[in-house]
């Protein structure tokens, strides 16, 4: 590392942009309210590297209680690759989530260096893209508004390592989101959250208790925007049936991550999951 002062500190709300902005400009297309629903769920969580008083890099390491977090948003501004920066930023986040199993989405061309620092390799996870078309009403899917959201809570908490009513709660209620819910009888089978990103849209998570109710869902939130545009969808590669619907719809496969874990990796029922929320937090 060059001689400079040398600072790592908590992002404020402000800051919590500045490094998704960074994300934007790596390619990662993130959604317009996500730094929002990120800096709730954790706002001791993101962290920025100051070299003489410039940020240069940031890496979030969001706590979901005592068991279990999550890391994203490494990234170091090119000019500052190489010095060391990174590798610093990266043992702060690893000591604030000290005791938790901690997960991460890794790029396949960094797998095997999360490996020299414990990770473990859990399944493979693949964005698709397609284009919105009109959707079809389904009478069983509704807006997520009209679930409780206690309700909503407890099964997330079903197909997600740990409670998030933090995150949650901006995630599924931004102007910059659609939520839609599948009810059977009166009992939450499914929902998915669409949100505007910079480009197109993401949808995530895509929950359901079957293919059906996911295929459903989807139908719901891409009808519930312009047709032609463009729409992604992170995909768990151990659930088949997700991997069955983006194909016969068409999608295409155009960035893959790993999900690794330190620590024992969560029982999480990836057949439930046609979707992840977000390769950022989980």
């Amino acid at each position: 590392m060059a001689e400079c002062s040398w600072e790592i500190r908590p992002m404020t709300r402000r800051e919590v942009d500045w490094a998704v902005d960074l994300a934007a400009a790596e390619g990662w297309n993130p959604g317009l309210g996500d730094a929002e629903a990120f800096f709730a769920q954790d706002p001791g969580g993101f962290l920025v590297g100051l070299a003489d008083g410039e940020a240069v890099g940031c890496l979030s390491a969001v706590s979901y209680g005592p068991r279990f977090g999550f890391l994203g948003l490494y990234i170091v501004l090119p000019s500052f690759r190489g010095q060391g920066y990174g590798v610093q930023l990266w043992e702060q986040g690893m000591a604030r989530l000290s005791g938790r199993v901690v997960g991460l989405d890794a790029v396949v061309a960094q797998q095997e260096n999360y490996r020299k620092s414990g990770f473990v390799y859990a399944h493979a996870q693949f964005r698709f893209e397609g284009v919105t078309g009109g959707g079809g009403a389904a009478p069983a899917i509704f807006p997520l508004s009209s679930v409780p959201f206690e309700t909503l809570c407890r099964y997330d908490a079903t197909l997600f390592p740990a409670e998030r009513p933090a995150f949650l709660a901006p995630w599924t209620r931004s102007p910059h989101s659609v939520g839609r819910a599948w009810l059977e009888d009166g009992e939450l089978r499914g929902y998915g959250v669409l949100r505007k990103c910079r480009r197109g849209y993401k949808v995530g998570p895509l929950f359901a208790e079957t293919p059906s109710g996911a295929e459903m869902l989807l139908d719901e939130l891409l009808g519930s925007v312009p047709p032609g545009e463009p729409f992604f969808l992170d995909v768990p590669e151990p659930n088949d049936a997700a991997l069955a619907l983006v194909r016969r719809r068409g999608m295409e496969a155009v960035f893959e991550t790993g999900r690794m874990y330190v620590g024992k990796a969560p029982a999480v029922r990836l057949e439930g999951i046609f979707g992840v929320t977000s390769f950022e937090l989980g």
